[in-house]
């Protein structure tokens, strides 16, 4: 699958995830995960230099690999972030179809890292090192 479409369909997902669903009514339950994605993606722009990552899964040609911060947590921390973001949505407007847009920004991230996980390991010989001993996405899971 080509890296535009998989960047496409991750931004579609983001905002079907946003819309609310009809008449629906905002829970509080949903500031939470926006609060936790709010955090995280500013700790994770903050401890990267600019111009190390983009949107689309192919390292820039002058990246550098980062371990440490929240790359030593998770592999994808600005991913994470994202989910974070989608779901805070679908705890908040409570919807089939911010849920539906979850189950599919998760799909679509998890072949944008496994692709992006492949080139990194292209990239940089630590990366196997790195990636054998750091959960993917999610904290504790590998």
């Amino acid at each position: 699958m080509p890296s535009s479409l998989l960047v496409a369909l991750q931004l579609a997902a983001m905002v079907a995830a946003v819309l609310p669903a009809g008449a629906a009514s905002w829970h509080p339950a949903g500031y939470v995960p926006l609060a936790a994605a709010a955090g995280l993606g500013a700790w994770t722009l903050l401890h990267n230099r600019p111009g190390n990552f983009g949107i689309f899964p192919e390292p820039r040609e002058r990246a550098h690999l980062v371990t440490t911060g929240p790359y030593a947590l998770v592999r994808h921390p600005m991913y994470l972030a994202v989910l974070l973001f989608a779901a805070g949505f679908a705890l908040g407007w409570r919807g089939l179809p911010q849920l539906l847009a979850l189950a599919l920004l998760a799909a679509v991230l998890h072949v944008k890292a496994s692709r992006e996980e492949r080139l990194l390991a292209q990239k940089f010989p630590e990366y196997r090192d790195y990636a054998a001993r750091t959960a993917r996405i999610v904290p504790g899971l590998r």
